[in-house]
């Protein structure tokens, strides 16, 4: 028995010091963790720890806060003034239910499915602005189309029913007409965007999602764009292309330059979401200078009509065609049957061809100008139809057909409704 103590002592005393050995010879140090789990680093001794100096902040120039003060002094005049100009429009639209409705069967022991009811009513909401002291509201058309009742929001949150007096789905512009006191209408001042470059400040104040008063800005990112608004099948050029953030609800609201001036309607967005993407697009204001009176007084726009259908001239349609390199021009594809275009004699395309797997359409003639202004592609045309004529007007065009040049007269008529 103590024999059997003895060997034990001596084995508890080995371990000790084996254990003893290994501690000292461990290069590893073992820090402490601290309440969050993370290492404390243990000093080292004979390394010296640095802390290098603060960084002292570099105060901005004077001229640097004066520029930054004149742009928000710039922004806050620009909202006081235009700000009681701006409106917000409401509509209510009654949908009919669709005429043939699934009819759900009767399940024992469940209640029955309700039906739509044969109509219902949507709601939607847009902007505006005060066009005149005798109570015109100018907006997009897609705005108030269809609306059986319009309510008109103005920035003091005086509500009042408007009526819509005259649409031109062409334009995309209505006219909404209020019944208020003439000191209580505050008018926008007009600029001209013929004028404008690209760089330009631009500022819009609308309704974004129902938010009254918002005010954006960016600046002019485009000019000379061509777009189809929904209702029309006739396209929209001179847009203003613009990085403003424009939303649902800014259509119709003005887009602004530096000095407080209208000069466009925000009208639609390029963007995946729905939702701004730095891509807006306003209707000229001198598109409306020459649309809107006219609204007021007859209730519609007139525009001239070519009967046309076109595009630009493509190096692969110069090339199948034949035509010299440096050919600039709009393609005539289509002529409507008994059109100006028809009775004057133009023609359409001929054949279709296939270039990189696309069908090309060839053979039409190309109108290489109109009143002797030269057309360097299908906007050209459009700008030159919408800027410069009327229907009944007359037009001459210089054409290119079977290698050499021609003119022809064409009487120009009225965009017809059957094409809407």
């Amino acid at each position: 028995m103590k024999k059997m103590k003895s060997c034990r002592r001596y084995f508890l005393a080995a371990i000790l010091a084996l254990s003893l050995m290994a501690m000292s010879c461990s290069p590893l140090a073992i820090g402490a963790v601290g309440s969050r789990g993370a290492e404390t680093p243990v000093e080292t001794p004979g390394v010296l720890l640095t802390v290098g100096p603060t960084p002292t902040p570099i105060p901005l120039p004077a001229s640097a806060w004066q520029l930054v003060t004149a742009e928000e002094e710039l922004l806050t005049s620009i909202y006081q003034r235009v700000h009681p100009a701006v409106v917000n429009i409401r509509v209510i639209k009654k949908v009919e239910s669709p005429t043939t409705w699934y009819e759900w069967p009767e399940i024992p022991g469940f209640p029955g499915i309700p039906r739509l009811p044969d109509e219902f009513y949507q709601e939607g909401q847009g902007s505006g602005f005060v066009w005149d002291q005798k109570g015109h509201i100018v907006t997009n058309n897609h705005v108030v189309e269809g609306a059986d009742e319009v309510e008109v929001v103005f920035w003091d949150d005086t509500v009042v029913e408007g009526k819509v007096i005259g649409t031109d789905p062409d334009s995309d512009l209505a006219v909404v007409k209020v019944d208020l006191p003439t000191e209580e209408l505050h008018p926008v001042e007009l600029g001209d965007s013929d004028e404008l470059r690209v760089g330009q400040l631009a500022i819009a104040i609308g309704n974004p999602f129902g938010q009254a008063g918002t005010m954006t800005r960016g600046i002019i990112s485009a000019l000379g764009r061509t777009f189809r608004p929904g209702s029309s099948p006739f396209a929209i050029p001179e847009m203003i292309q613009t990085d403003a953030a424009i939303n649902p609800g800014n259509s119709g609201g003005p887009l602004l330059d530096s000095q407080g001036r209208v000069i466009g309607i925000n009208t639609l967005i390029l963007s995946r979401s729905g939702s701004s993407a730095g891509v807006g697009f306003a209707v000229p204001i001198n598109m409306a200078r020459r649309v809107v009176p006219t609204l007021i007084e007859e209730g519609k726009y007139r525009y001239a009509w070519l009967g046309i259908t076109g595009t630009d001239l493509t190096p692969a349609i110069v090339k199948a065609m034949d035509l010299p390199a440096n050919t600039r021009g709009a393609l005539v594809i289509k002529v409507e049957k008994d059109g100006p275009a028809d009775k004057a004699g133009l023609r359409g395309s001929t054949r279709t061809i296939e270039s990189k797997g696309r069908p090309l359409e060839i053979g039409g003639d190309i109108i290489l100008a109109i009143d002797g202004v030269p057309v360097q592609d299908m906007d050209d045309l459009i700008v030159y139809l919408v800027k410069k004529t009327q229907p009944g007007q007359k037009v001459e065009l210089s054409i290119w057909r079977d290698g050499k040049e021609k003119k022809l007269t064409v009487e120009l008529g009225e965009r017809p409704n059957s094409l809407r």
